[in-house]
């Protein structure tokens, strides 16, 4: 028979744990010897072994109590199953390590190889760094949060972009990112943006993500914050479209 002290220091764990099992009904509390201490044999011991084994995989202590009184069919059941909740927990914490390690890199999320190919095509095309960077930080925020409806707004933009005159309109927004916002290019500019989207969608209403989602608005207003002739345009082109 060995103390408390001792029965914690073989199974590794605190004399304030084991206490703490007492209280929660998972440890049965030992009777008082002559001297007043209490004494644990090895069933003890083996019984402080699985509640320790069982906390440290993350089980409740209520739940561990709960299998104090199952039959050995029930735990071994209860056991496997913990054993599929960790290796899911295990998998999505591998998942989360490799975002972690991609972001540590300089990768923000995975992008389809389509998407990179079309940014490397935006600098022959002369578009500039910002605009390219802008891009790539969009399309990740698109890819990331509707990734069932991202590849269709990417390819329409990218067949946008096939046409010369319409890839002149995006050159043009581009480079309006210096110009002030009272710059008498501006509403032009809008003007033609305009023209083009109604010539290319009609009357109806453009592609965009699902109604109820706050991104296409977050996208805008980071664009807009970045120039204020930019945010002008936006201004201009929805006013008129909503004409």
């Amino acid at each position: 028979m060995i103390t408390i002290g001792q029965l914690a220091r073989y199974v590794g764990v605190s004399i304030k744990s084991v206490r703490v099992y007492h209280d929660k009904g998972l440890l049965p509390e030992p009777d008082r010897d002559s001297s007043g201490y209490r004494r644990y044999g090895a069933n003890d011991a083996i019984d402080l072994i699985k509640i320790r084994t069982l906390a440290e995989a993350g089980v409740p202590l209520a739940r561990i109590r709960d299998l104090r009184t199952a039959t050995e069919e029930e735990f071994q059941r209860a056991l496997r199953e913990i054993d599929d909740e960790l290796t899911a927990s295990i998998r999505g914490l591998h998942a989360t390590q490799s975002r972690l390690r991609d972001l540590a890199a300089g990768r923000l999320a995975p992008l389809p190889t389509e998407v990179g190919a079309h940014l490397e095509h935006l600098r022959s095309w002369g578009f500039t760094s910002r605009w390219v960077g802008l891009q790539r930080d969009l399309w990740i925020l698109v890819f990331a949060t509707h990734p069932d409806r991202a590849i269709a707004l990417f390819h329409d933009q990218t067949g946008t972009l096939a046409h010369p005159a319409l890839r002149q309109l995006f050159l043009d927004y581009d480079h309006a990112h210096d110009l002030d916002a009272d710059d008498p290019r501006v509403e032009p500019l809008a003007r033609r943006i305009v023209k083009a989207t109604q010539d290319r969608y009609g009357p109806g209403e453009l592609p965009t993500l699902d109604a109820t989602s706050d991104i296409p608005a977050l996208i805008q207003g980071t664009v807009n914050a970045s120039s204020p002739a930019w945010q002008r345009l936006d201004t201009l082109i929805r006013a008129q479209l909503d004409t």
